[in-house]
């Protein structure tokens, strides 16, 4: 965005304030750019399957052993050995394919409605 600005007002302002304009834009770009790359250095990638492992979720039809539930705003086929009703809480364990297998989640035993 800073960029765009200052190419902006390189070419619109007189000689003097146009050189000037583009290298205070120039400057603040570069503070961003530091700023930014500080504040996600060193943060490990989450994606796919490391996101959705020992993340909780809420049945949404009775899976006995297979039904539906709710992950990270994502509705998931999952597949329980222990069979769940709808509007439990339950923790992903592993992936089987697209399938979560899942189990209830510890110390959850009411409903969500």
């Amino acid at each position: 965005m800073f960029l765009i600005v200052a190419l902006v007002l390189f070419f619109t302002l007189p000689w003097p304030a146009s050189v000037v304009g583009l290298l205070v834009c120039l400057l603040i770009f570069l503070g961003e750019l530091a700023f930014w790359h500080r504040r996600v250095r060193g943060h490990p990638k989450e994606v796919g399957r490391q996101r959705l492992i020992g993340a909780t979720g809420i049945a949404i039809s009775p899976c006995r052993p297979s039904g539906q539930i709710r992950v990270n705003g994502e509705i998931w086929a999952a597949r329980c050995d222990d069979g769940i009703d709808a509007g439990e809480s339950v923790s992903v364990e592993r992936l089987d394919g697209l399938t979560l297998v899942v189990r209830r989640a510890a110390g959850r035993a009411s409903r969500a409605r």
